[in-house]
């Protein structure tokens, strides 16, 4: 494959870089990434040497354009997004210029080469919550979303379905639950309560803590999306597929859980007021994509000393 990978120099987008270059080395990869304060090109530093990478914006239609002709991408897989909760209800719009301008942009470029396979990579949020009773959501569920991040990620992925009806491209939608684990940006909830326990501050928990999510390690999710690309007729009638551990945790218990493995006391944890609109739980069915043979590797524990250990050893050099 010729791929084009968006947003790879982020969190998850540089786990797949990484992890496809060893898996397929024939593959030709081309990174486009903005390199804002969530990405770091260090992070593919072992396999530059292996790629080509772009510093660019994917709202560049021109640009995605003449990287898809020179390099005869046949793929994209699109991480680039702006993704945390909180900087989107401060300020939403950079939020839209990304994950809505940025994917109608993308679209334009599979529009204009039709052979492209398009692997939108989105989120359980664009569901909106669930209580302690629901069932897991389903790829046809309806979206609900709570939080501007959220509307801002249903947009793009409804922006695709719609390419998808009326303009006939080749695409698919990947929905995960909540991942972590080495590369994610130190403002995300499990980087904030090791880094803050690690300097011994008060760790801020929203309200009583008790908010469920359910933790997929980064690199079953990549898994799962490799999957999803080997799959035949996966790029037909714009097919959803949900990513999911089955492992959800209420944040407080992650808080203790992190801390026992650090060794510090309990008493850091410090509630703060609960944030306007939190969800209160997400939960996906990911049974058709388990029914391709992926399956989580990663536990929740182990991905959880996995995690601790990569930051704590960044902390200290």
């Amino acid at each position: 494959m010729h791929i084009l990978v968006t947003g790879g120099a982020g969190f998850i987008g540089s786990h797949f870089v990484l992890r496809h270059v060893e898996a397929f080395p024939n593959d030709s990869l081309v990174v486009l990434d903005k390199l804002t304060y969530a990405a770091d090109k260090k992070f593919l530093s072992s396999v530059l040497e292996k790629i080509i990478f772009i510093e660019g914006d994917i709202a560049d239609t021109k640009l995605v354009k003449e990287l898809v002709s020179k390099h005869r991408i046949d793929t994209i897989v699109d991480f680039a997004a702006e993704t945390h909760v909180d900087r989107s209800i401060s300020d939403p719009y950079p939020f839209l210029q990304t994950n809505v301008l940025g994917v109608a942009s993308l679209l334009e470029v599979c529009k204009a080469f039709p052979m492209i396979r398009f692997l939108h990579v989105s989120t359980d949020e664009v569901y909106g919550d669930l209580s302690d009773t629901d069932a897991p959501k389903k790829p046809l569920d309806p979206l609900c979303p709570s939080s501007p991040y959220a509307a801002s990620k249903a947009s793009g992925d409804l922006l695709v379905q719609a390419a998808v009806r009326t303009y006939g491209i080749k695409a698919a939608i990947s929905r995960c639950t909540n991942n972590f684990g080495p590369h994610q940006a130190e403002e995300k909830f499990i980087p904030t309560v090791i880094r803050t326990a690690l300097a011994g501050l008060p760790i801020p928990i929203y309200a009583e803590g008790k908010n469920k999510r359910d933790w997929l390690y980064v690199t079953d999710h990549c898994d799962a999306l490799e999957v999803i690309l080997t799959t035949p007729n996966a790029f037909d009638a714009c097919r959803v597929f949900h990513i999911s551990s089955d492992s959800e945790q209420k944040n407080i218990d992650v808080a203790k859980a992190i801390l026992k493995i650090l060794g510090k006391p309990e008493s850091l944890l410090s509630f703060v007021r609960d944030r306007p609109g939190h969800d209160w739980r997400y939960a996906l069915d990911s049974s058709e994509t388990r029914s391709l043979g992926w399956k989580p590797n990663i536990s929740f524990e182990e991905g959880l000393k996995k995690t601790v250990e990569w930051y704590r050893e960044r902390s200290v050099r």
